[in-house]
């Protein structure tokens, strides 16, 4: 039986990795859960799953969670920095990963474009992959002009066509950071280099990623956009659950379309090029100030095309460092924070 810990679990990827683990309690064991702020999600959870430790964002909401839990044995913490930098591949790749590989542990991806990427690498060897292609839904302003981007609403922003996400994300999804974010990752996931990684517009969501192969062939992983998906297959691997999810009909799918993406209406994956192409410390401020730059259009106090511009100034004002402790990423994301809210 395999032993589990949930790190956002009343998030998206929490409920759905909760919904399948709930389907096979004969595989799966959860030893702990942490969340932010949504306890009364949260204490259902615990009810249910019954972990031996639980964290979340402070010590009021750690108090009313022990009283109201009185009854079970669990250790419950409290805590703000394990929900500050969700990125950690973005901010820290290449330690991550240095540290992955000398304690010989491997990190399966559940984020759909990467886990499409680890199923199309199978079997193949990394010197024949010519390059990696990660797919991108487009976001909501897929086809505005750049006068209609300046002007769209945060509630236009949050409308994703296709997949249902926490804010942040929904917002990066809508400016393509979340795809320049991807390819960060893919390049420290995967050790290929940003250069042998492209990004195609594929408005269906059905190919959530390809490798392309030195002799002319492309291994693509498709499917439904459902995050039960890659999530079950990273928790079963290498074997794969039966998630009872319909069938994927590319007849009644009809076409499928790709098309490369805008830079000049959305910068934001022109930023992340940058970012990794500069390395060390500069992933982690283009994450931080995209942070920043993102709650501040939330909160109204920039528009949508503001959030590329914040993070562009913040870079530009940046001496990028060598990365060689998670200190050095953190001052980094420090620093950017600082700087970006000044500029907004």
């Amino acid at each position: 039986m395999k032993k589990l810990a949930i790190l956002g679990s009343t998030g998206s990827i929490g409920v759905n990795t909760l919904d399948i683990i709930e389907r096979f309690r004969d595989k799966y064991e959860i030893v702990a859960l942490s969340a932010g702020s949504n306890i009364q999600l949260l204490k259902e959870q615990i009810t249910k799953f019954k972990p031996k430790v639980v964290s979340v964002l402070n010590k009021p909401l750690a108090k009313r969670l022990k009283e109201e839990l009185a009854p079970l044995d669990i250790e419950i913490l409290y805590g703000i920095e394990g929900t500050n930098n969700k990125e950690t591949l973005v901010m820290a790749g290449k330690i991550v990963m240095k540290e992955a590989k000398e304690n010989g542990v491997t990190i399966f991806p559940i984020d759909s474009e990467h886990s499409a990427i680890f199923q199309s690498l199978l079997g193949h060897q990394k010197k024949d992959v010519k390059r990696i292609i990660l797919t991108a839904s487009g976001g909501p302003f897929l086809n505005c002009s750049q006068e209609e981007l300046a002007n769209v609403t945060i509630q236009e922003a949050l409308n994703h066509p296709i997949w249902e996400m926490g804010k942040k994300i929904t917002i990066d999804s809508a400016s393509l950071m979340n795809k320049g974010l991807e390819v960060i990752e893919a390049r420290w996931l995967f050790d290929i280099p940003h250069e042998k990684i492209d990004v195609h517009i594929h408005p269906q969501s059905i190919v959530h990623s390809m490798v392309e192969y030195i002799d002319g062939s492309v291994v693509a992983q498709m499917g439904l956009p459902d995050m039960r998906g890659p999530i079950s297959y990273a928790l079963a691997y290498p074997e794969r659950l039966p998630t009872e999810l319909p069938s994927l009909n590319l007849l009644e799918i009809d076409k499928l379309t790709f098309d490369l993406p805008d830079e000049k209406r959305f910068p934001a994956l022109r930023l992340a090029y940058r970012a990794v192409e500069e390395g060390g410390t500069m992933p982690a401020v283009l994450n931080a100030a995209n942070e920043i730059a993102v709650e501040a259009f939330l909160n109204n106090k920039i528009g949508f095309t503001g959030i590329p511009n914040i993070i562009e100034q913040t870079m530009n004002s940046y001496k990028v460092k060598e990365i060689n402790t998670i200190q050095d990423a953190l001052e980094a994301d420090s620093w950017a924070r600082m700087k970006a809210k000044v500029l907004v």
